[in-house]
């Protein structure tokens, strides 16, 4: 593993090779189950956190995480200081666009992971099954089906390759635009979905939701602009 020096980012690295990505039993945007070839890359370990994204807004000034909505008052920022919810600052930064994530990537001297990347960094080296770690998933190995909100980094276990909140805890911003016929048309070799597009591909399932949106390979999608308190996301950069 690897420390990235601007933002602290435990970086692990996902060695080239070629996957399975999507199922075959899964939702239409799931399939057809394709083979993709990637060159290695390196992926945080953990989704970013607010104490990460203090640093970026202190060192950039750029917006800090706030909704005016009563659903979100838990995970709000405070104004008038510029700072994390007390307590709160080894959570995953929420209520951030695919704008805002976009930046921070920038700023941390990376990027925010292909759909494609995401995926191979979830399974974990696990081609055929649908959960991070294997076959099933409980609330023992993940955050989700729960009203208590984001839970801290890493405080579930990781999968083989060492990572953590594949599942569960927040939905993750990936790189690409979303389209539900995508994969029908994909290309063999590092896909970076389609050209252009209305909504940004979300990974990994959150918090509140059901355990089906855990599985490594669903697919949900949101407008860019959009900011809630169940999305996130995770830094990475070229090996």
């Amino acid at each position: 593993s690897d420390i990235n020096v601007k933002d602290g980012s435990t970086l692990l690295l996902i060695s080239a090779g070629s996957y399975f990505m999507g199922s075959g039993e899964g939702t239409a945007p799931e399939r057809p189950r394709h083979e993709v070839e990637l060159d290695e890359f390196r992926i945080s370990q953990n989704p970013i956190t607010n104490a990460q994204y203090h640093a970026f807004v202190s060192a950039t000034g750029h917006r800090i995480p706030h909704l005016d909505d009563p659903r979100v008052e838990r995970e709000n920022w405070d104004p008038s200081s510029g700072t994390p919810p007390a307590g709160r600052e080894m959570h995953p930064v929420v209520l951030v666009s695919w704008y805002d994530a976009v930046e921070y990537c920038r700023w941390a001297g990376g990027r925010l992971p292909s759909e494609c990347e995401w995926e191979r960094a979830a399974r974990g080296g696990l081609h055929d099954e649908p959960f991070p770690w294997g076959k099933r998933v409980d609330r023992t190995l993940a955050n989700y089906d729960s009203r208590d909100g984001t839970t801290p980094v890493g405080k579930y276990p990781s999968n083989r390759f060492g990572l953590n909140d594949m599942a569960g805890n927040v939905w993750e911003w990936v790189s690409d635009w979303y389209d539900a016929g995508y994969y029908g048309v994909s290309p063999k070799r590092s896909p970076t979905g389609p050209e252009a597009g209305t909504t940004k591909v979300l990974r990994g399932g959150a918090w509140l939701l059901f355990p089906e949106f855990c599985r490594t390979s669903y697919r949900f999608r949101n407008n860019p602009k959009f900011r809630f308190n169940l999305i996130g996301f995770r830094l990475a950069t070229e090996a």
